[in-house]
């Protein structure tokens, strides 16, 4: 099956009909190695009371059956706070929780696969490191774009950097909202400007905080300087 090629004009009246840009702007990616002092879905619940504007639950070392029951257990939590519930990679775990979309990766299930399984009604987003992989993805039907590693991260450790021109010409190049992920934090945000992105993506800037809360309401702060 051939992949559908959206013109901007339904493009953009599509993808309005689920989210806007802005709720990119602070894009929170669970990661639960810090979730010591607190319990899990404290730190979710506090990410979001801090003004997180979209949330990934990202689980790589659960069973399907795990994965399900936390999810089941945040997809409320984000819908009490309206922001966008999206599940990293796994399409059936989307499904079976009613998220609000899922994030894949270039060696992931292909994109119209994705689009086909999950329906046109929700969120797809997509990691790429070039303008040759954000166009297909753009073609494929994505709704917006995670691109990185921008910054040195601990959590990917052995992650391709992606130089911060080539940022700028990604989102030069498509009418798709752009999120910047990788080693983002308080000090590296302002090193952001005038990439032409939409939003950060944060993983330890958010759960590694003693107090998350504050921590996400600066972030925010700095992240609005940037978009």
């Amino acid at each position: 099956m051939h992949c559908i090629i959206w013109t901007a004009k339904v493009w953009t009246k599509w993808q309005n009909m689920k989210f806007c840009s802005e709720q990119l702007l602070l894009y929170a990616i669970t990661d639960r190695r810090w979730s010591t002092r607190q319990t899990f879905l404290d730190q979710v619940e506090k990410s979001l009371i801090g003004g997180v504007t979209c949330l990934q639950l990202r689980e790589k070392n659960l069973d399907h059956d795990s994965f399900l029951d936390e999810a089941i257990k945040i997809r409320p939590l984000c819908k009490k706070y309206n922001v966008p519930f999206i599940i990293n990679d796994d399409v059936d775990i989307a499904i079976e929780a009613d998220a609000d979309g899922v994030h894949v990766g270039q060696d992931d299930m292909n994109l119209c696969d994705v689009r086909k399984k999950l329906g046109n009604d929700k969120i797809v987003g997509v990691s790429v490191q070039t303008i040759e992989q954000a166009m297909l993805a753009a073609k494929g039907g994505a709704d917006y774009l995670g691109v990185g590693t921008i910054f040195k991260t601990s959590t990917k450790q052995d992650a391709k950097l992606v130089d911060i021109n080539v940022l700028k010409e990604i989102c030069q190049s498509t009418r798709l909202p752009v999120v910047a992920i990788g080693g983002i934090n308080h000090r590296t945000v302002p090193l952001l400007r005038g990439s032409g992105i939409r939003g950060i993506a944060v993983i330890s800037a958010i759960f590694a905080q003693d107090d998350i809360v504050a921590s996400m309401k600066a972030l925010k702060t700095l992240a609005k300087t940037i978009v």
